[in-house]
């Protein structure tokens, strides 16, 4: 039998080993993949991967699965990301009428403040120091609208950063991680085809 044919049935023995005492921890991984987050679920796959000298070998599966559950896990922060920036603009919209109608206020404010001391207030006469008072506590309640919103706008704000700060981080884990698993496949390709290559010219002579 040549050393080809011994490689054949040693490498069928040892998939059919292999498969039968890693079909456990198959199920387990497939389950943590359906529940960890994103960063607990490389974790799993990062140390139940099997190990090639001091490389991991990562089940064409999982690695799926991870793409999968990576590119779903980006989606829902894009689609949280678009509706934050849609509130932002609400809210920007609000803040920016509540500051014109404070401008406005604070106009007729001051034009008041030139007029006479008795003057007509919704067809009520009211003296100067009444009108005054009737406007500060129309700016207060346009002042704390104002804040009420600016608070809302800097805490959306805040969730928003938030959020792209874990998309990029997301992604930046991801494309590291594939980047590193296609470096690992590409030395052990080399190292594989190598040992295929001492072995015909060994078989060769």
């Amino acid at each position: 039998m040549k050393l080809s044919q011994y490689l054949i049935v040693l490498t069928i023995l040892l998939s059919f080993f292999e498969t039968s005492y890693a079909q456990e921890e198959t199920v387990t991984v497939e389950q943590a993949l359906k529940q960890e987050k994103i960063e607990g679920q490389f974790d799993i796959v990062i140390q139940k991967s099997g190990r090639y000298q001091e490389y991991k070998v990562v089940k064409q599966v999982w690695i799926n699965k991870l793409k999968s559950n990576t590119i779903d896990t980006l989606k829902t922060l894009e689609s949280k990301l678009n509706t934050s920036n849609l509130k932002i603009t609400e809210q920007q919209s609000t803040i920016t009428g509540l500051e014109e109608s404070l401008a406005k206020t604070n106009g007729d404010l001051t034009a008041v403040t030139q007029e006479k001391d008795s003057m007509s207030f919704f067809g009520a006469a009211v003296t100067k120091s009444s009108y005054n008072t009737i406007m500060l506590v129309i700016i207060g309640i346009l002042l704390a609208f104002l804040s009420l919103f600016i608070y809302k706008f800097k805490n959306s704000n805040a969730i928003t950063v938030q959020a792209k700060k874990a998309l990029a981080e997301t992604e930046e884990e991801f494309e590291d991680h594939r980047r590193r698993s296609l470096e690992r496949e590409q030395k052990v390709m080399r190292k594989l085809q190598d040992e295929i290559n001492k072995q015909r010219k060994a078989g060769a002579k």
